[in-house]
């Protein structure tokens, strides 16, 4: 759960489509002849404001909406550059989540955006290094995302889900062998307010295990697991990325593409005619599980992947079981909690 936003668990379920695509060309994330528009290597003496902000405090409504514990500060104790990390390219940012009495919560995080700074969209690759260190029990976690950067003439906002949301790196300690890549967006445009009902959710986890979508899909653990493990998201580095075309969206890990999200409806079933059905499915891509999905498209008043993006980092604590995802932290989780940034980068799509 980030920013106002309750996250649901995608199940992964294999439709009986008519004409599903059997020949999806995947390029290598990023392509080797991409080039290089916009990164952080993060090997300054701080955090470089020209590229970040700092988003502070709980939220909007007190709890960035499903009731997270934590408190995001603008101190270095949450948000640093540090050095020597073993198998960094470099300086890392250092975002810790710590047990404290801070204001009125009892734990604090950091939390950054480029908002107003840097925004892409179609035609880009976006991917990160990340090493989730210390994300070892339930209740902690850390995302790599992107919230709209653009809003339809003559609207003053637009309302989430409306506006479209982009998972990229979802890691929560109580599902540690998978990452979760997924997008959010509305099925109807509702004159741009919110509805508790309006939500599409299109996301598939990967398995560190196998490097592709898993046969049944994680549910919550509660040990605390050990760090250096390298079956778990947390054992090491891996780069997170999504490869934004025109009409699709792919999302990968280390390399491996493991969901590919059609902007249109038909673009991945149904041989390309619409039909008005969220639709996915998993498929066997270059020997790997993969989930095709559609459609985010559902209305003329805006499209939310064909739109600018900005990024967002986010550590939190959370929340409760059912309103939370990652669930309610437990006893045994330990502070702090840092997650590690080798690099951010942005290519444009050759």
């Amino acid at each position: 759960m980030k920013n106002g936003i309750v996250l649901f668990l995608p199940a992964l379920f294999l439709f009986a489509c008519k004409d599903p695509v059997t020949d999806v060309k995947i390029a290598a994330v990023p392509a080797s002849n991409d080039s290089l528009v916009w990164n952080d290597e993060f090997n300054g003496a701080g955090l470089d404001l020209s590229k970040w902000n700092y988003e502070t405090g709980t939220g909007v409504n007190g709890d960035f909406g499903t009731g997270q514990l934590d408190r995001a500060t603008d101190r270095k104790e949450n948000v640093d550059i540090v050095t020597g990390i073993v198998n960094a390219d470099g300086g890392c940012l250092a975002v810790t989540t710590r047990k404290e009495n801070y204001i009125d919560r009892n734990y604090t995080s950091g939390r950054l955006t480029t908002s107003g700074k840097g925004a892409w969209g179609p035609g880009h690759t976006l991917t990160a290094r990340i090493w989730a260190r210390d994300v070892t029990a339930k209740g902690q976690g850390f995302a790599f995302w992107l919230m709209r950067a653009e809003k339809p003439a003559g609207q003053s906002y637009i309302m989430w889900p409306q506006g479209g949301e982009v998972d990229i790196m979802e890691y929560v300690g109580s599902m540690p062998r998978h990452n979760l890549g997924s997008v959010h967006y509305a099925w109807s445009w509702e004159n741009n307010q919110y509805a508790e009902w309006n939500h599409g959710h299109k996301g598939a986890y990967y398995s560190y295990v196998s490097n592709d979508v898993p046969v049944t899909a994680p549910s919550f653990e509660t040990f605390v697991s050990q760090p250096g493990d390298s079956v778990l998201g947390n054992g090491s580095f891996h780069e997170y990325s999504i490869r934004w075309l025109t009409e699709r969206m792919e999302f990968a890990v280390d390399q491996q593409v493991y969901h590919v999200h059609y902007f249109k409806d038909g673009a991945a079933f149904d041989g390309g005619i619409a039909d008005g059905q969220d639709k996915d499915g998993i498929r066997i891509v270059n020997g790997k599980r993969t989930l095709l999905s559609e459609y985010s498209n559902h209305f003329s008043e805006w499209h939310p992947f064909e739109h600018s993006m900005f990024i967002i980092l986010s550590a939190g604590v959370g929340g409760s079981d059912s309103r939370t995802y990652g669930g309610a932290i437990i006893p045994e989780a330990k502070f702090p909690c840092s997650v590690l940034v080798d690099w951010i980068r942005v290519y444009k799509n050759s």
